[in-house]
């Protein structure tokens, strides 16, 4: 909204004004002190003279408070105007406190949906099949089947011959089809040799004898005659060697076979 006068140009004119009405009260007041016939003006025109000056002073009210009136309605109409100023600047820096909330919370769901697909692709990563090499054969296996065979095998490594028989034995009755099955049987063996369980040691290593072209197999038979040798039957022992030699001839089981033999007889 624009202004028409500032209050200081109201208080100027209003001055202004006064000044010329007690100028012309100090001409109406010499006039009477000058001699009727030196007189100006006649007693009509003095009379009229006044009238008029009050008339005007008259208007000069009216319209000075006119003015003080429009001077109050501008102040107001310009507190209004700040007021709104004040309650846009207001809106204004909560706007943008809201906008900075919002672009907060937008990185946070974004930081959020990042570790979720992340989450996402390890968990599906973990139930995906893996292809493991174990004896120098290539197997498809699921990530848990793994850790149960790796686990078991680990126990045995350490010593723990009854943690591994019992972790071999479960794993077994679990994936009786796994890929892991015939390497499993063959560590069964030797937890069980190890507990001294040479009985069921040597139905464990004939699982793995049987799969005439597991890696493991030659150790296997080599395995049973060394369990016939500790149950005392060096008969049994004697047969199963010479059934090594016969079947695996190049391997390194056969040539300890071989050696076996000659104490044996």
């Amino acid at each position: 909204m624009t202004v028409a006068w500032s209050e200081g140009s109201l208080v100027r004119r209003a001055r202004g004004s006064a000044s010329a009405l007690l100028v012309a009260c100090a001409a109406v007041a010499a006039l009477g002190q000058a001699p009727a016939q030196a007189s100006i003006f006649a007693d009509d025109d003095a009379r009229k003279a006044i009238v008029e000056l009050r008339q005007r002073l008259t208007q000069m009210d009216v319209r000075s408070q006119s003015q003080a009136e429009e001077l109050q309605s501008l102040r107001k109409a310009l507190l209004d105007l700040n007021s709104q100023l004040e309650q846009l600047r207001a809106e204004l820096a909560s706007s943008r406190g809201a906008q900075e909330q919002l672009t907060r919370e937008i990185s946070e769901l974004q930081r959020k949906q990042r570790d979720l697909l992340a989450a996402t692709d390890e968990r599906v990563r973990r139930l995906e099949p893996l292809k493991v090499t174990v004896d120098g054969r290539e197997i498809t296996v699921e990530p848990q089947e793994r850790r149960a065979y790796e686990d078991a095998v680990a126990q045995l490594r350490s010593g723990d011959f009854n943690v591994a028989a019992n972790a071999l034995s479960a794993f077994l009755r679990r994936w009786p089809a796994s890929g892991y099955a015939d390497s499993a049987q063959f560590w069964l063996g030797n937890a069980l040799y190890g507990k001294r369980d040479y009985k069921e040691a040597i139905a464990a290593f004939r699982v793995t004898a049987a799969s005439a072209d597991h890696p493991r197999a030659s150790e296997a038979l080599l395995a049973i005659a060394n369990c016939q040798v500790e149950m005392k039957d060096s008969k049994a022992a004697r047969a199963t060697l010479n059934d090594l030699i016969k079947a695996h001839p190049g391997s390194e089981a056969a040539k300890a076979a071989r050696e076996r033999l000659t104490s044996l007889r």
